[in-house]
């Protein structure tokens, strides 16, 4: 753990489990096998800080300062400890363990210097009221079999690259996910099986808890509402047909994207497309709840997540209304996360950014198989600097966003169907060519990719055009092809204009003043025109 996101996890212990609103968290002198710091209250009043490395037998730790508790009472001049709300002498949370006593001239900590230069947290001296619950305080049903299943999932997304030391990672092993989503939806049914059959896990149901510990930490997208019924006080048990109307994103992805966004205490952040509320739950973490506004478009998604981010301590403002709005009542916000995707960048979110703002959101066309990510600066004279970034994975498309997909019979069609075969020495372009990718939806819109079949396949639902790809030796490829559209020539057309343009895996986006959105490479050699509606992009 990096010592920045040390001192905000100090700062949340001392707010949530001591009661100490701290104003400044300073580093200490260096311990013999322990961080300490030295933090500064809104009276005024300064408190050392011991923390404990992971390993530490914090049973002795306790029988010292219980000690040291007896010393004091006998007049020792030795400080005074000061226990938690509950009692303890070593409060434990956040990946830290730690024991606080007061500052005291002439006792062992008088050579502690003032916490003149903070690390990492400054507090907020004005208006003078409680600081916002850095982490959330440890509600009923949080049992061990949860904890070690965020660990499990924490050190799964650390292996795998996708986290990395920070708050972030604080707020994942800290936050309970099963109160955030008590319930959530398993698929009982094939994928390609109709009409789909769900059942719907209870965390009340002792039964149901070990599956739904899996399910809410797999790091799978997790799905919570099924066609748009109310969340709360809904009744257990099975659904068939119709589809899933709120989602918990990948924890992949929203691990990635929230370390993209930088998230710093004291910011404003707007998190569109509430869902479960996890990302709004790690806003309120590491900025505090005080400036964390979340909005989603369904009164059931924001009235349940309201609840659940209540559960945890957290009252960030909850509000109903379309995400492409924004929500300017409380703009402008420094951090703007977008969880759904749009067709372009919506002007009114970038309008309620702040100078010195980011904003992301994942670019979308009727294909999900190749999606963009939308990063948005605003410099601090209010220029606006946007990039679209060719990624491997999205979020899924917004309300009245339709995209299009590959049936079951399709998919056979195009794995196993005749077509017309040719032996071509040119190669598919590789699968990590992300940005050639995201280019050839653009230029040549209505394809969707087969991802589970062998070699490359693609179709095209709209007129029943398909392609298939397979190597036939030492640089030879088969390349079948069937229906109206010649997909391998458009392939090679967008792989060209791909290559001469340097190989991009990003492209700036204009965001002009007349509303025309226009993706471009560095050297102007491929670009092209973000449709508002479906369309040639060309």
């Amino acid at each position: 753990m990096s010592a920045e996101s040390d001192v905000m996890v100090v700062a949340g212990i001392l707010a949530l489990l001591y009661r100490i609103t701290p104003t400044v968290v300073g580093e200490g002198p260096e311990g013999t096998a322990t961080r300490n710091y030295v933090a500064e209250d809104r009276e005024g009043r300064r408190w050392f800080v011991k923390a404990y490395p992971r390993g530490t037998d914090v049973e002795q730790e306790r029988q010292a300062l219980a000690l040291g508790e007896a010393a004091r009472a006998a007049g020792v001049p030795v400080p005074a400890v000061r226990r938690t709300v509950s009692g303890e002498v070593v409060a434990s949370a956040g990946g830290l363990s730690v024991s606080v006593t007061e500052y005291v001239a002439g006792a062992e900590t008088a050579a502690v210097p003032a916490p003149s230069e903070p690390l990492g947290y400054t507090g907020r001296r004005e208006p003078a009221q409680s600081a916002a619950p850095f982490l959330p305080p440890h509600p009923r049903g949080d049992a061990p079999g949860a904890a070690a299943a965020r660990e499990a999932m924490v050190a799964r997304l650390e292996e795998s690259g996708e986290l990395r030391p920070g708050p972030v990672r604080e707020a994942l092993l800290a936050l309970p996910r099963q109160v955030l989503m008590p319930q959530a939806y398993v698929r009982r049914s094939a994928p390609d099986e109709t009409p789909p059959h769900w059942e719907l896990l209870d965390w009340t149901r002792p039964g149901d808890r070990d599956e739904l510990l899996e399910r809410l930490h797999s790091g799978d997208s997790v799905a919570i509402q099924h066609d748009g019924e109310p969340i709360l006080s809904r009744t257990t048990g099975s659904r068939r047909g119709g589809a899933m109307t709120a989602m918990s994103s990948t924890m992949g992805l929203t691990a990635d994207l929230l370390q993209l966004l930088n998230l710093r205490a004291g910011q404003r952040v707007l998190d569109i497309g509430t869902g479960a509320g996890v990302t709004a739950a790690v806003a309120c973490f590491v900025c505090g709840d005080a400036g964390v506004v979340t909005l989603d478009i369904d009164p059931h998604v924001t009235a349940a997540a309201r609840e659940r981010l209540s559960a945890l301590g957290y009252q960030p403002t909850a509000v109903t209304g379309d995400g492409t709005a924004g929500w300017p009542d409380a703009g402008p916000y420094d951090r703007v996360f977008v969880s759904f995707a749009v067709r372009r960048v919506p002007t009114a979110l970038v309008e309620q950014l702040a100078p010195g703002g980011r904003a992301l959101m994942t670019l979308g066309t009727s294909s999900p198989s190749w999606p963009g990510l939308a990063v948005i600066d605003k410099r601090a004279d209010g220029t606006v600097e946007a990039e679209l970034r060719a990624v491997e994975f999205g979020h899924r498309a917004g309300a009245g966003f339709d995209r299009l997909f590959l049936s079951a019979s399709f998919r056979k069609a195009i794995t196993t169907a005749d077509g017309w075969t040719q032996r071509s020495r040119l190669a598919p372009p590789a699968d990590t060519a992300h940005g050639m990718w995201l280019a050839l939806d653009a230029l040549y819109p209505g394809l969707v990719r087969h991802f589970g079949a062998e070699g490359l396949a693609i179709g095209a639902p709209e007129c029943g055009s398909w392609m298939r790809v397979r190597a036939a030796g030492h640089r030879r490829w088969d390349v079948t092809t069937c229906g109206p559209r010649d997909i391998w020539a458009e392939i090679q057309d967008a792989a060209a204009r791909w290559r001469a343009a340097g190989e991009p895996a990003a492209y700036r986006l204009h965001l002009d003043t007349d509303d025309v959105q226009r993706a471009a490479s560095r050297n102007g050699a491929l670009t092209w025109q973000v449709p508002d509606t479906p369309g040639d992009a060309r």
